[in-house]
């Protein structure tokens, strides 16, 4: 009643009031519609479950539940498009159904505005029948006739909601058609509202209809004397921090059939009874053990055979996968135990028993990227300028369509250490006039036990020496001697000492000071 109330205002001048009471009623649909979409998912779950135990019973039912839900989806990603289009028709500042789609109700500018969303679900239409409200109001109709044919129910049914007949009238009461009603001169807000409304009804009929299709099946072609508790364990691969997760179900036999299973190891499904390993059961059950060998992923594939109540073999395919490895994880820096700054720092990263193309790592800081073909490791890390603290490699393995967590790892972040400065090679001490004038270029290398590749650029220096009692300086830009640098060597006597000093090296992590080259002259 409300709804009807606050839709017949809507020609009027509309307060915030009102309009902050359509963006309430928005979200409770759209909060509605994701209580019905859990309801749905877990009903189909349930009926994809059915169908899996007895494909030939359940077939039919199942492919009917199948064609409801595409002939849902196909309505609600209708009725979306048509709610995205009118937004962003509505307000200037949308202009694509990204940005139509994030984008909150409450802070939609425009939300206030009727005559474009008007002239968009009406167009040239007085009545609204031929615009886009009249095209939806069409699809409703042929949407709801065939829900009502699933149920065996006839075309004027009240069941399903949905309803575009009726004496539908404004405020005044002159008579309107559905598309006016809802659509004439409607705000925005109200627009969404509907629209949402609408999916939540869809989504409604859904669920009444898949649940009246589910009910038909049924387990009366089998007779059961047995019922007992079963584990199904959720994984088959426990790690120390991790959960074990399990279904506790209720499972019904006939404990005077010895069903049989025949089963074959790495497959996906059998082909040929003959080839395949035959276990028989007893009472009812049948217990299966498989030798766990050589480390790895594992899966079979097998038929459960039992006899239906007229004595003919039934088939029930089933198939499944394990692991076979000690939980462990290695991750290891090939070259050093930190992670430099600005370089590529090597790791390998592996878990036993699991295909490197399974495993999922990510780091909390920089880039974890896969190394090129043909390396001793396997991922390349670089940490950003910046960054202190610790790195953290944290895994996870995919298995049984789950990520598991394999747990993590951490390594210091450190900056490169700072290169030595050499010229003519020499860092400290006695060097050949000729020599220091030829090499004429400050050359930065890092330290011997450094394994990764540095590339340091001197960007500036000092020159200083002392000549007749007066200290001479000379300022260099990058890492070449100036040609007055190399006069005064020239000009030199032996035994002069000379310094470079203030000499600025650009890393991959920033600029260092690098220590003094102190010379003699020879």
């Amino acid at each position: 009643m409300m709804y009807l109330v606050l839709t017949s205002l809507l020609a009027l001048n509309v307060s915030k009031e009102i309009i902050d009471t359509f963006i309430i009623m928005n979200e409770s649909m759209e909060i509605t519609t994701r209580t019905f979409t859990s309801k749905m998912d877990n009903t189909y779950s349930k009926f994809s479950q059915q169908y899996s135990l007895n494909p030939n019973k359940v077939g039919p039912f199942w492919s009917q539940a199948q064609d409801v839900q595409k002939l849902a989806n196909e309505l609600i990603d209708y009725i979306n498009n048509i709610k995205y289009e009118v937004i962003i028709t509505t307000d200037a500042k949308i202009n694509t159904v990204e940005e139509a789609k994030i984008a909150p109700l409450d802070e939609i500018a425009s939300k206030d505005r009727f005559t474009e969303p008007t002239r968009y679900f009406f167009g040239r239409s007085r009545t609204g029948e031929e615009g886009v409200a009249g095209d939806l109001k069409r699809k409703l109709i042929e949407f709801r006739a065939k829900m009502l044919q699933y149920m065996g129910l006839p075309s004027d049914s009240d069941r399903l909601g949905l309803i575009t007949e009726g004496d539908f009238r404004d405020a005044d009461g002159k008579k309107q058609t559905w598309e006016q009603h809802y659509f004439y001169y409607t705000v925005l807000a109200a627009d969404v509202a509907i629209l949402n409304r609408l999916i939540a009804e869809v989504k409604n009929a859904e669920f009444d209809v898949v649940s009246h299709i589910y009910s038909e099946v049924t387990a009366e072609d089998f007779k059961f004397d047995q019922i007992s508790a079963k584990v199904i364990a959720n994984s088959r691969y426990i790690f120390e921090g991790d959960k074990y997760e399990a279904e506790v179900i209720v499972a019904a036999y006939d404990t005077k059939q010895n069903p049989a299973v025949y089963y074959m190891e790495g497959a996906d499904t059998i082909r040929n009874i003959d080839n395949a390993k035959q276990v028989d059961g007893e009472a009812g059950v049948v217990k299966l053990s498989i030798p766990a060998g050589s480390a790895g992923l594992k899966k079979y594939a097998g038929i459960v055979q039992v006899l239906d109540p007229s004595g003919i073999p039934q088939n029930y395919s089933f198939k499944d996968e394990y692991i076979v490895a000690k939980p462990s994880l290695t991750v290891s820096a090939t070259k050093m135990n930190v992670f430099y700054i600005g370089v590529d720092n090597p790791v390998s990263i592996s878990v036993p028993g699991i295909s490197n193309d399974l495993i999922l790592p990510r780091i909390n800081v920089g880039s974890l990227t896969p190394a090129p073909a043909g390396n001793n490791y396997n991922y390349v890390v670089r940490i950003p300028k910046g960054s202190t603290g610790k790195a953290v490699i944290a895994v996870e393995a995919e298995y049984s369509g789950q990520n598991i967590n394999m747990g993590s790892s951490e390594f210091r972040i450190k900056r490169v250490p700072d290169p030595k400065a050499f010229i003519a090679n020499v860092n400290d001490g006695p060097v050949s006039k000729n020599a220091l004038v030829a090499a004429g270029a400050i050359i930065p290398r890092p330290p011997e036990d450094f394994e990764f590749d540095l590339s340091f650029v001197i960007t500036s220096f000092t020159f200083v020496s002392v000549r007749s009692g007066d200290i001479f300086s000379s300022s260099g830009r990058g890492n070449q001697l100036t040609q007055d640098m190399k006069t005064f060597i020239t000009n030199a006597k032996r035994g002069t000492k000379v310094w470079l000093e203030n000499i600025i090296a650009e890393g991959p992590d920033g600029n260092r000071r690098l220590g003094t080259i102190t010379l003699v002259l020879e």
